[in-house]
């Protein structure tokens, strides 16, 4: 066996084999390893499935990606449901370098494809919970975009509150009032840019963090724009947003439909651009899941018990509807 190959599977073992454990509670295997080659026990479905997930692994470890439980259980789940053949598609291209020299790259499919669109459109739309790395992607987009020239500016936005942007009630001056609410989008810079080059971008005018309310009136010309937390924004205030775009430009509007703030009578603007902009061209709009989760496993499963509780909860009110008389 190659010493690459070694390597690699030494990788995916993960710390006292806790990977290897995953796969083997996942899919009913017994993994034992001998002379630097894995063994697989099991039923023959099983050990197929195991032989296809920790290849998968191999070659993704053998390209330097890091392999972690989230991967494991993220291949696993590709390979149970039948889409195992599309593991290699996880060696995507490097988005950017962070000021760190880690590299940025999309680590589900749901990702990739979000992260294509964001190349390949004008204006994208990436609806998704929590943990999907929907602002994250879009800023290193942005920093990709800014360190190849091709755009003069990044500017990321959000409400600064959840129904109406009121300020006035804290205490400072503006950037004290508004700074809890961007902080999200400051940290994404900080992590890309360093914080020395962050702001010097920011004292030349070449990153801009503002709130959504400072948008109006304006034509943004070459510039790649965010826009975080749109399920807070009304349907005027995306209205608004969405014309503010101007030539050599491009948007990415992040928001996650099952947090929406805004009260019972206001319609969410991102609800409400999803139905409006759908076939629109040039305009992409991309929907992330619980398995595009990133963050600790632990919050896909949130996720996903809150998905599971919403369905039994909308059957239960469509049980208790009147039937309709004929």
């Amino acid at each position: 066996m190659g010493a690459d190959r070694l390597d690699s599977i030494v990788s995916v073992f993960g710390s006292f084999d806790e990977n290897l454990r995953i796969i083997e509670s996942e899919l009913n295997v017994k993994i034992t390893d001998r002379n630097s080659e894995l063994n697989l026990a099991g039923e023959t479905e099983d050990v197929a499935s195991a032989e296809k997930a920790i290849n998968g692994l191999i070659a993704l470890a053998s390209k330097g990606e890091h392999i972690d439980s989230r991967g494991v259980r993220y291949v696993i789940g590709l390979v149970r449901d039948g889409r195992g053949d599309e593991i290699g598609k996880l060696l995507s291209d490097v988005i950017c370098i962070t000021a760190k020299g880690k590299p940025v790259r999309a680590k589900t499919l749901g990702q990739k494809e979000y992260v294509g669109a964001v190349m390949s459109h004008t204006v994208t739309l990436g609806i998704g919970p929590a943990g999907t790395g929907k602002t994250y992607l879009a800023v290193a987009a942005a920093v990709a975009a800014f360190r190849e020239k091709a755009v003069n500016r990044i500017i990321l936005t959000r409400p600064a509150v959840e129904a109406g942007e009121r300020l006035g009630f804290l205490p400072g001056d503006m950037h004290s009032k508004v700074d809890p609410y961007l902080r999200p989008l400051y940290d994404a810079l900080f992590d890309m840019f360093g914080a020395e080059t962050y702001n010097k971008y920011l004292e030349r005018g070449a990153i801009e963090v503002a709130p959504l309310a400072y948008m109006r009136g304006r034509t943004l010309d070459d510039s790649f724009i965010i826009l975080d937390e749109a399920q807070n924004t009304s349907r005027e205030q995306m209205k608004m947003f969405l014309t503010r775009l101007g030539s050599g430009s491009k948007m990415v509007i992040t928001g996650d439909i099952t947090q929406i703030d805004l009260p019972p009578d206001k319609v969410s603007g991102v609800r409400d651009a999803m139905r409006v902009l759908d076939g629109v061209e040039d305009v992409a709009i991309c929907r992330l899941t619980g398995a595009d989760v990133v963050r600790h496993v632990l919050v896909q499963r949130i996720i996903e018990a809150y998905e599971k509780r919403g369905t039994q909860k909308t059957r239960r009110q469509g049980a208790r509807l009147p039937a309709k008389r004929s």
